[in-house]
């Protein structure tokens, strides 16, 4: 049987690291791990489909940052800064509810390639059918886009009532390579939902970007301890170096030959 594990997962630790930086013991870690949910939920609900491709939280004592990657941060900002005002203030109403002493700290971080981002792609790919646009026509563009910006492979699979069958299929398409079991590719996985009239459609993205390889380790030359002298040691007199030889003279030669009877 096939079994089937979370790319990212698969990764952490070893090239990629986790999208929340806090430690809690047993008796806070239930109720951290729910409020990272209902942030991330209200941040993907509020800014809206196809804008955030992942979002970061970090703690420490009673401050919280809270860390948006984004491909339109002016979005996200508004005019002045309003935007982002407005989102923090929210984000702390919601927070306060469970814990009154946290403070809500976000940072908008643009993301450079979209093209490259499988979230991004994902949700671009759901935006689009829910528009009524063909599935094979949205991943045969999604994956042009990826492969003209250096990426290394790209496999994209779309399942449910495509095209409005009356039967739900899985129809995929693949550009390049996807190493999915070799832990240095740098894979990055998305999953997003289309809402069509007909019913949900899933789709699922991986992009592969190349290898991350392992810095190398260079052992530091330990120091040799200094020599040590006494001090009624005399000191050594230096050797003479003694002159390289002469080169022998080379023999004279004449323009007679020698003749021997």
């Amino acid at each position: 049987m096939g079994q089937k594990i979370h790319p990212v997962g698969f990764r952490v630790g070893v090239i990629r690291g986790f999208d929340s930086h806090w430690y809690y013991g047993k008796k806070g870690y239930g109720a951290a791990l729910l409020l990272d949910h209902k942030i991330r939920r209200f941040i993907k609900h509020r800014v809206g489909l196809g804008n955030v491709s992942r979002v970061e939280i970090e703690r420490a004592a009673n401050r919280i940052k809270v860390t948006i990657f984004t491909s339109r941060p002016g979005a996200i900002i508004g005019k002045g800064g309003r935007g982002i005002d407005e989102l923090t203030d929210t984000l702390n109403r919601l927070v306060r509810r469970d814990d009154p002493t946290s403070v809500v700290q976000v940072n908008v971080t643009e993301v450079r390639q979209p093209e490259l981002d499988a979230q991004l792609v994902a949700e671009n790919i759901a935006m689009q059918l829910e528009k009524r646009i063909s599935h094979r026509r949205a991943m045969r563009q999604a994956m042009t886009r990826c492969m003209r910006l250096n990426g290394r492979g790209i496999k994209v699979q779309v399942s449910g009532r495509l095209g409005g069958s009356e039967i739900a299929r899985t129809e995929g398409d693949k550009v390049g390579k996807i190493p999915l079991h070799t832990l240095r590719a740098d894979i990055d996985y998305g999953f997003a939902i289309a809402s069509t009239m007909y019913g949900s459609i899933g789709v699922k993205v991986w992009v592969y970007k190349g290898e991350v390889l392992p810095e190398k380790k260079f052992q530091p030359v330990p120091d040799l301890p200094p020599v040590r002298r006494r001090p009624d040691a005399p000191e050594e007199a230096a050797a003479p170096v003694a002159a390289a030889p002469a080169p022998a003279p080379a023999p004279e030669t004449t323009g007679e030959a020698s003749v021997t009877a």
